[in-house]
């Protein structure tokens, strides 16, 4: 732990566990891009905390060679917010599923986003129970069949990225468990944000949903299928960047049309635009692309910091506890 800051590698950051993950998990990808990241980062090993709930991605912390806590269904951002707030030093990760992080911890999962807590969230989404053996989940497509969903599912599948926007998280991503350079990139953006954090990364189940992003991921498909979204420049995709996305503004909805031709109907990536950031995330389909890369981002007070400051001023207002104890209405008991 000791070992001079700048001479770490992704050895030192890969624990003594065996990885016990399904042969072809995406996690694996996942996994081995955080670790050779974490050098790049400038934080003392001794400050990281990963902080997982239950899933396959939840054994996380176990394969990283750093603090760590694997807690209960759904409570890791609930957990990871009182760590935070014990000691600000410290570098937190949120590492959860979409089963963990948007059923049973929906409702913690909100509640870090709008309170902005300065912390990292990686939210593995393979549609799909994994460790529980492929129940339905709640970014599930209709129609995926399951153990819970034997005729297929009929509910309307979330959006991750959407339910951040709508949470109020000042930093809204996603990315894919194989695309390493692109995960990279996104993941330190998000490290560098202050506030809350949010990184949605489409990630392989190869045993109970396997190829449910293959139109996005394959080599052959993928430039058809998915839009690297860079601030200040036109949205374009296709193998030779001949189709664009566009606006309607009177029906307010995304178009796909020829970029040749149409360059000044384009619809530029604004970061900070959280309409269109609204809009991008639940983008996708037969005929759109999915979006990758940082949807938005806002600069706001974190609630750590606005904590702090609220503690300070207490503190100089009210003084030693002992002159708060004995301020104002007190009285003894006695025999």
């Amino acid at each position: 732990m000791n070992k001079p800051l700048g001479k770490l590698t992704l050895k030192d950051y890969t624990s003594d566990q065996e990885v016990r993950w399904c042969p072809g998990c995406g996690d694996y990808a996942i996994l081995k891009t955080v670790q050779k990241l974490m050098p790049e980062l400038d934080v003392p090993r001794e400050n990281l905390v990963f902080v997982s709930g239950i899933g396959c991605s939840s054994r996380f912390p176990y394969y990283m060679n750093t603090y760590g806590f694997h807690t209960i269904h759904g409570r890791a951002p609930a957990i990871a917010t009182g760590v935070k707030l014990a000691n600000p030093e410290l570098d937190v990760w949120v590492i959860t599923g979409d089963g963990d992080g948007f059923s049973i911890g929906g409702n913690h999962m909100l509640h870090v986003l709008r309170r902005n807590v300065n912390l990292q969230i990686l939210l593995f989404n393979n549609e799909i129970y994994g460790l529980t053996k492929g129940q339905y989940s709640p970014t599930s497509q209709p129609g995926t069949r399951s153990p819970s969903s034997p005729e297929g599912s009929i509910d309307a599948p979330l959006s991750p990225c959407a339910v951040a926007l709508g949470s109020g998280a000042t930093f809204v991503s996603r990315s894919i468990d194989t695309e390493a350079k692109h995960l990279t990139a996104v993941i330190k953006r998000a490290h560098e944000h202050h506030g809350a954090s949010f990184v949605e990364i489409l990630q392989n189940c190869p045993i109970y949903n396997d190829g449910v992003f293959e139109q996005v991921k394959n080599k052959k498909t993928a430039a058809d299928f998915r839009i690297e979204l860079t601030h200040r420049q036109p949205m374009i995709f296709g193998k030779e960047g001949e189709k664009g996305i566009r606006l309607n503004r009177e029906t307010l909805e995304l178009e796909v049309i020829q970029s040749a031709g149409n360059e000044d109907q384009l619809l530029i990536h604004d970061e900070t635009n959280k309409v269109q950031a609204q809009l991008l995330a639940t983008m996708g389909g037969e005929h759109f692309p999915v979006a990758v890369g940082v949807l938005y981002r806002e600069e706001k007070a974190t609630f750590v910091d606005e904590a702090y400051s609220q503690l300070q001023k207490a503190r100089g207002t009210t003084g030693s506890l002992d002159k708060l104890l004995r301020s104002g209405h007190t009285w003894k008991v006695s025999n």
